[in-house]
């Protein structure tokens, strides 16, 4: 017996570092171009979170993080008695769960409508048509939504007057407000969204469908037995991505087309924090907001996962 030779556990580590160099070596060029990516979200997601201690300061511009005081819980307390950000908290639920209940099924709704066309030049043009607005800004199409409701010239308001009915001012009258932030949400999203349903769908197995055309099974039946059931998981995770931006209503959509006449029903986080953060200076306040938003979003995708993977068995992780 050789009472020289190193121990088991050495040998083991040795030959676990050298299949580790061995492995990167071979595939240096895939994390070389993953690298750009892995750097992105570091330095633009992973540092800037240190700087959420200035919730619990005075945030002073010229003292720093380092010199600034630390008041504890003062700027939450203030977060959850203010009944203006209260109100404002509403309008940002509101307007997310609507958007949520009418925007979430409408690019799957696409997507099965879609799948059902045969004619492949027609579908391509759609296809074609439903994208393009993603590729448009806020600027461009806040201004579109402006004018299209127009009470003077908006093609809305003469389609109104031709059968008789009142012209409205719609962007000036809060009741409608949330209606435009919607359908103006889902008008330019729906045709982006709708590629993950629509590749999703084309992985569906064939073979099922022969099968349902064998027991005389009709289009819809076939959607209902086989496609929807096919588009669940994909269904499940993209709601699962979705309800954790709940406070997340993205403020070049609502700052575009908010004024002060609709401000009462319009008014929500993300514009609130830009007016009172930015313009106004309130750098811990606003910071204690955007981390209030970030865990009701974490605890939100905890909840539904866990529904989710009673329910369905999908889960995030």
């Amino acid at each position: 017996m050789n009472t020289n030779a190193p121990p088991i556990h050495l040998i083991n580590t040795e030959a676990r570092k050298k299949r580790t160099r061995l492995y990167y070596s071979k595939y240096w060029q895939l994390y070389c171009m993953i690298m750009p990516g892995i750097m992105f979200f570091f330095l633009f997601k992973y540092v800037p979170i240190l700087g959420s201690v200035i919730a619990f300061q005075d945030y002073n511009v010229y003292k720093g993080i380092m010199g600034s005081p630390f008041v504890g819980l003062k700027h939450f307390e203030t977060l959850f008695t203010y009944p203006e950000f209260l109100k404002i908290l509403k309008n940002t639920v509101f307007i997310s769960i609507y958007q949520l209940v009418f925007g979430f099924p409408a690019p799957i709704i696409l997507a099965l409508l879609l799948n059902e066309v045969r004619k492949m030049w027609f579908k391509r043009s759609v296809q074609t048509i439903v994208y393009l607005p993603h590729f448009l800004s806020w600027v461009i199409v806040g201004g579109l939504v402006i004018n299209v409701l127009s009470p003077n010239y908006g093609i809305i308001n003469e389609i109104l007057e031709f059968l008789g009915i009142e012209r409205k001012f719609f962007m000036q009258q809060p009741e409608f407000f949330r209606s435009i932030v919607v359908a103006s949400g889902i008008w330019k999203e729906v045709g982006w969204n709708t590629i993950i349903y629509l590749a999703a769908l084309a992985s569906i197995n064939m073979e099922m469908y022969e099968a349902a055309d064998v027991d005389g099974a009709g289009r819809f039946r076939k959607m209902i037995s086989i496609t929807l059931p096919s588009l669940l998981p994909t269904i499940m995770i993209l709601f699962l991505l979705r309800i954790g931006h709940l406070l997340d209503l993205g403020f070049e959509q609502i700052y575009m087309l908010i004024n002060p006449l609709v401000a009462e029903k319009g008014q929500i986080i993300d514009t609130y924090i830009y007016s009172v953060g930015l313009l106004g200076g309130q750098y811990s306040y606003t910071t204690a907001i955007g981390i209030f938003k970030s865990v009701v979003g974490l605890m939100l995708i905890f909840s539904f996962n866990q529904i989710s993977k009673r329910l369905t068995g999908e889960t995030l992780y």
